[in-house]
């Protein structure tokens, strides 16, 4: 029997383990293609095959299986940023990697003038910043809503026309120049910009999603990588601390039905503790625990800021799972880390209850940013987490489980009937 099309979203503030998760379906084999719908370089899906690791970023982590990636209409594409992951996997031994890309000719591009005008920002707001990777990816979506630039926003279909390319680019330098002037991160010139993003465009195959998707479909199926968590969603996580994408299923299961294919089933994943990168509410922080809780692939980043750790939180966890099932559905869960868990001698606990976390209307940000001063006033009581931590996920968001990692490796992760008779 066929696989059904899969969508991996992320259940927490990222850092859930969605690449391990799209490798560990991948590798089981009949994928046809990873499909990105969401987020762009600021990604950082860590795969784990044997000695070799990656941190995925543009490229889809299914790569290392040797599974395609399309890159959607969703995606903010950063040319350079994928160049240089070409570059990565190429010395990891993947054959002609940008040979596995296709990109949709209606994804945004990401430029040095985004990235150097979100770093600014951040600079300037100072003790206040509102958490960003510094990669340019909110100002690259607030620069193309109509209000701002609108049909003046680059996308990868722009990279193919010299003339209008540069116009685009002129635009977009002397769009922010006011604000750059505030700050100390420079930008090459016109020229050089153009020149990267024409080869960009001559070097990746250009097909518009439901034609690529549904010729992908026909060799196989297709799993779909999110990006960030839901609890980071433009108009579902705890606004401002939020990321300037949907990263709900929605957006994966409207690719599907544009493309004539079925519904895809949605596999929620989370570790078996909290996690949170810089700034915004995380109610079950406990400092004490990062000594416990070894993190190989995550640390301080100059704009993201610092790792935090917490109690596994399954008030979060059940707020993000009405989320998916508002946008989308929730069809299963994959949960990483649990030996890591176990090792730690139960001083992971769990908090149950502690808030009310309605959903309210979509694109109320007010609703947001009171949930937000909400959850930085509180302080739940954490209990001993007894019991399989799958389990107690499983049985609380009311989903059956999928996978289980018991650490980072491939080899790691086991579906859910190994997990179920370890």
């Amino acid at each position: 029997m066929a696989q059904p099309h899969r969508i991996v979203v992320g259940l927490g503030f990222g850092d859930e383990a969605k690449g391990a998760t799209v490798d560990h379906l991948c590798a089981q084999g009949g994928v046809s293609a990873v499909v990105r719908f969401s987020g762009g370089a600021q990604a950082a899906h860590n795969v784990v095959v044997g000695d070799v690791h990656h941190t995925f970023r543009q490229f889809g982590s299914g790569t290392l299986a040797g599974v395609a990636s399309y890159l959607s209409q969703h995606v903010l594409v950063s040319p350079e940023a994928l160049a240089v992951e070409a570059e990565e996997l190429a010395a990891l031994g993947v054959e002609d990697p940008l040979g596995l890309v296709a990109v949709s000719p209606d994804a945004l591009v990401v430029t040095p003038v985004h990235r150097a005008a979100n770093r600014t920002r951040e600079d300037l707001r100072g003790d206040g910043r509102h958490g960003s990777c510094g990669l340019g990816i909110g100002e690259t979506q607030w620069y193309a809503l109509p209000e701002t630039a609108g049909d003046a926003a680059i996308r990868v279909r722009d990279c193919l026309d010299s003339a209008g390319l540069r116009t685009k680019l002129m635009a977009l330098v002397d769009f922010y120049a006011p604000l750059l002037a505030q700050g100390t991160h420079d930008v090459p010139s016109v020229r050089e910009m153009a020149v990267d993003l024409l080869e960009f465009g001559a070097a990746v195959a250009i097909v518009p999603d439901a034609a690529y998707l549904r010729s992908a479909a026909e060799r196989g199926s297709l799993v779909f990588e999110g990006s960030q968590g839901v609890l980071l969603d433009e108009w579902r996580g705890f606004h401002p601390h939020t990321t300037w994408s949907t990263v709900t299923p929605s957006p994966a299961q409207a690719l599907l039905a544009e493309a004539g294919l079925e519904r895809g089933e949605v596999w929620g994943a989370t570790r078996a503790y909290a996690t949170r990168h810089g700034a915004g509410p995380f109610p079950t922080q406990d400092p004490a625990l990062a000594a416990l809780l070894p993190e190989p692939h995550n640390g301080y980043g100059e704009y993201q800021g610092s790792w935090r750790v917490g109690h596994l939180d399954l008030v979060l966890l059940e707020y993000a799972a009405r989320v998916c099932r508002a946008s989308g559905g929730l069809d299963r869960v994959t949960v990483s880390h649990v030996d890591v868990v176990e090792a730690a001698g139960g001083r992971v606990g769990v908090a149950r209850g502690y808030a009310s976390l309605p959903l309210g209307d979509l694109e109320d940000l007010e609703h947001q940013e009171r949930l937000t001063r909400a959850l930085l006033g509180v302080r739940p009581r954490v209990e001993a987490l007894e019991g399989d931590v799958a389990d107690v996920i499983s049985g609380a968001l009311g989903v059956p489980v999928g996978s289980v990692a018991y650490g980072a490796a491939r080899a790691d992760r086991v579906g859910a009937a190994a997990a179920q008779a370890a």
